[in-house]
């Protein structure tokens, strides 16, 4: 049965992705809700923007009376929650938006969820589902290299971008305990691919690479990450959505650890060979490698245990790292006006917090 999905935060780089999934590989109608900040860009939906199953509301979450007439006016069966504020260096420098969205934001949609949910008829009420997609940075820093987050890991925020997320996910949770909401959770790993805005680790240094701009590693580059391809994190999110067991939390990792100094260097190697550069000052990509200090708080592993998703809902990532990381480059490769338009305006390089380059 076609579903009339709502999809917060759906012009974000985890919400296109999931879009576009959703309009070109099912016949799921889909109403995205986002707000337009910085990260936001409908570029990233140019391929379905045009669908009559898809419709753009630019709207705040924050804007309790305006969510209120989406209910209304879209009357959705499935929400995919996926709008917030997400990068750790502007939670540092910055942490009240981080509280704005990813706190308030997240009661004010609970509230509305609740309020349409309870005025549904017995049968559209069983089949509603409030999807909360979150991160496993709120479990903190992983100290033994054989631990791994499972879904009873206890959280350990670090910085006031991950404390923020947390927040989100206790306020889901009571809603489902106090007032029975039926929802979802997801705890993702690191996601990479095509239309990652460049702030973000594997689209910066692909972009400054292109671009014979400096390689800035955090410290000596050894925090390891578990990195998931975006793709796969959205046909992941769609079938939590509609298979998952209500009340349930369901990690979605990509199984693939790596240090973020061995990321640099495979970006380096793959562009050697596909694009060798043509700067006068180096020879290979890795020469722009330039170690930067520390950001405060900064966890040094995280790795995901996908063994529930995977047994109860046999989902586990398609991709590996080095073929997902090729798609990735190859996408950047073909679409620099798409990077350099987002540089030129709303994002100049930056690194925020304490990092000064």
């Amino acid at each position: 049965m076609n579903k009339k999905i709502l999809i917060t935060g759906g012009a974000g780089f985890i919400g296109s992705a999931l879009i576009r999934h959703i309009i070109t590989k099912t016949l799921h109608n889909v109403c995205n809700l986002d707000k337009l900040t910085y990260a936001g860009n409908l570029d990233s939906l140019k391929q379905v923007q045009n669908t009559k199953r898809y419709v753009f509301k630019k709207i705040d979450i924050c804007d309790a009376k305006k969510v209120r007439k989406i209910f209304n006016e879209y009357k959705p069966e499935i929400i995919i929650h996926l709008a917030a504020e997400t990068h750790v260096d502007r939670s540092i420098d910055g942490p009240k938006e981080f509280i704005k969205t990813n706190i308030f934001g997240t009661y004010v949609l609970l509230e509305e969820a609740r309020n349409y949910w309870m005025g549904l008829d017995k049968k559209k009420k069983k089949f509603f589902v409030f999807h909360h997609v979150s991160t496993d940075e709120v479990f903190g820093d992983l100290k033994q290299n054989n631990d791994y987050f499972t879904e009873k890991t206890p959280y350990a925020p670090s910085s006031p971008y991950s404390a923020s997320k947390a927040s989100s996910d206790h306020l889901v949770r009571a809603w489902y305990r106090t007032f029975e909401l039926p929802i979802i959770i997801t705890n993702c790993s690191n996601n990479y691919g095509p239309f990652q805005f460049p702030e973000k680790f594997i689209p910066l240094i692909i972009t400054n690479a292109l671009n014979g701009k400096k390689l800035p590693v955090y410290g000596k580059g050894n925090q390891i990450r578990d990195w998931l391809y975006v793709d796969d994190h959205a046909k992941a999110l769609l079938h939590v959505a509609l298979n998952g067991k209500i009340g349930e939390t369901y990690n979605i990792g990509g199984q693939s650890e790596m240090k973020n100094i061995e990321v640099v260097k495979i970006i380096c190697n793959i562009l050697d060979e596909l694009k060798p550069n043509k700067f006068k000052n180096i020879r290979k990509y890795d020469q722009l490698i330039s170690y930067v200090e520390d950001r405060p708080g900064h966890d040094k592993r995280y790795a995901i245990d996908i063994s529930k998703i995977n047994k109860y809902l046999k989902w586990k990532p398609e991709e590996t790292f080095q073929t997902g990381i090729k798609k990735t480059i190859n996408w950047y490769l073909n679409n620099k006006k798409w990077f350099d338009k987002i540089k030129d305006a709303s994002y100049k390089g930056e690194r925020l917090g304490r990092i000064k380059l």
